[in-house]
């Protein structure tokens, strides 16, 4: 009886001895993977820990540890899993990889092909809306918490519009995710833990994710002018240039006029009509890769800002 309890001990001194503990363990064992991965595994283990703990109030948490750690599995275990999880998604969701022996031409034309440059292309053109609302909901909040500051109210509406703050990091990081291919929190940070209710808020305040959030949606306005702008008025140039020359053609052929129609040279010119399409059509593929290389760059700016500036698990 006694080298049976003894044993048991012995095994359950294997796992951390406190939900913080084996957190921390956790990310220990994640160090180099996807900040994105390794708050998502984060909330996942500390949501299941303390449900499990909720659920046996007579037992400490050393032994509900020791007690899940068969299914749940030890920090490195579920560090492991993670990994190979994510290798297995992230291949599944790529689009197949091209032939490495495609030519530069094949290439340059090849982006028309892939589903990820017209994603890119609507998050730059949704961009300014989602910019001018995200910029709205700053200024408006800090005014707004600044000016009732010196009532009672002021307190609550403070806490509620950080925690907002929160909530939409979490759906850019959906929107980014989906539209750019970046990797973002799927999970919110676990905020329940047995820390005082006021020091959690006092985390949150000081928590450097949380002004990097708000500077990010106060930069989202600029940058969707930008992007939309961009975006706007190369599709606009480059169509035209494509159209233009099919246009004075059905016009040369009387298909049609055009009242108050005047190209300058057109009718003594006509061989550079082609080569008005041709870069059209130059400047249309110029377009959508410059489009793929923003989106690029800006799923990075949001993993740094949305992320990877809060990796450390509050407490």
């Amino acid at each position: 009886m006694n080298a049976s309890h003894d044993a048991g001990l012995a095994g359950a001194r294997r796992y951390p001895a406190t939900i913080p503990d084996y957190l921390e363990h956790l990310k220990r064992a994640l160090a180099g993977a996807d900040p994105a991965l390794v708050q998502d595994a984060l909330y996942d283990a500390e949501e299941y820990l303390r449900s499990e703990l909720a659920e046996n109030p007579g037992r400490s948490e050393a032994e509900v540890i020791a007690s899940v750690a068969s299914s749940y599995g030890a920090p490195d275990e579920v560090a492991d899993i993670y990994r190979d999880t994510e290798v297995r998604v992230q291949t599944a969701l790529q689009p197949p990889k091209p032939r490495a022996s495609r030519s530069a031409l094949a290439k340059f034309f090849g982006v028309a092909l892939e589903p990820r440059t017209y994603a890119a292309l609507f998050y730059m053109l949704l961009s300014i809306a989602t910019g001018v609302f995200y910029f709205t909901w700053v200024v408006t909040g800090v005014s707004l918490s600044l000016g009732l500051s010196v009532l009672i109210i002021g307190i609550p509406f403070l806490i509620l519009f950080f925690g907002s703050v929160r909530v939409l990091s979490l759906v850019e990081g959906r929107l980014v995710e989906a539209m750019l291919g970046e990797r973002m929190p799927r999970r919110p940070r676990y905020a329940t833990s047995n820390a005082p209710l006021l020091e959690r808020i006092m985390k949150m305040f000081v928590d450097p994710r949380t002004w990097a959030t708000m500077l990010y949606m106060l930069l989202m306005l600029p940058l969707g002018i930008v992007y939309f702008t961009v975006v706007v008025t190369a599709l606009a140039t480059s169509l035209s240039l494509v159209a233009a020359p099919v246009l004075l053609v059905l016009v040369e052929a009387g298909a049609f006029t055009i009242e108050g129609l005047q190209v300058a040279g057109a009718e003594d010119l006509p061989w550079t009509w082609p080569l008005i399409a041709l870069a059209g059509i130059a400047l249309l593929f110029v377009t959508l890769h410059l489009v793929r290389g923003i989106g690029r760059l800006h799923g990075q700016l949001a993993k740094h800002m949305l992320v990877k500036s809060g990796t450390q698990h509050a407490v």
